[in-house]
């Protein structure tokens, strides 16, 4: 029988506990043939504090746990019967469905990008609205015109004295209004 990939609903915030959780039995029960890979799909942001780049997680899917396994009693029960896991996600209570495999290559996809280029913490879309907090513009409110991932910079218009006017600034320096 070959390993798929199931997705199983965990306690939101419990998820790296109920990653080393689902392990450990694995390894008491001695089961290592019948289960491959328990992922919890995170991805790095940085994010700017106090004028340093910080590096962070974030999940991607809170609240999941992705097991590779073969599904039979004996490991459905393994599963079900760890501490802060609700059930899995798919197909009925007693008979999950795996996720298809374009899909978990999807999932590990977006984990593996993340750690070679992590992305900012807060996402900016053109047309959006946001509140300058640092530098000659603070207090002034504006629209997001362009972004620039790579250099964590955006194109702010800024209205001054009635006019619009085009501002760049650093991620940091804006907050979403």
């Amino acid at each position: 029988m070959t390993q798929r990939w199931y997705v199983v609903h965990a306690y939101s915030g419990y998820e790296k506990q109920v990653q080393r959780s689902i392990k450990e039995r694995i390894e008491r029960h001695g089961m290592e043939d019948q289960f491959g890979e328990v992922l919890v799909p995170v991805e790095e942001v940085v994010e700017m504090r106090g004028g340093q780049k910080r590096k962070s997680e974030r999940k991607f899917f809170p609240g999941y746990v992705l097991v590779q396994m073969e599904m039979n009693d004996d490991t459905w029960h393994l599963i079900k019967d760890t501490p802060r896991v609700m059930g899995f996600i798919g197909g009925t209570a007693d008979k999950p469905a795996p996720i298809t495999e374009k899909e978990a290559n999807a999932i590990l996809q977006r984990v593996e990008d993340g750690v070679e280029k992590p992305k900012p913490k807060t996402l900016f879309e053109p047309g959006e609205m946001v509140r300058v907090v640092d530098g000659p513009f603070a207090d002034f409110n504006g629209v997001v015109e362009q972004v620039n991932y790579e250099k964590s910079r955006l194109h702010v218009a800024v209205l001054i004295f009635g006019r619009s006017t085009p501002v760049e600034l650093e991620f940091g320096q804006v907050e979403k209004g």
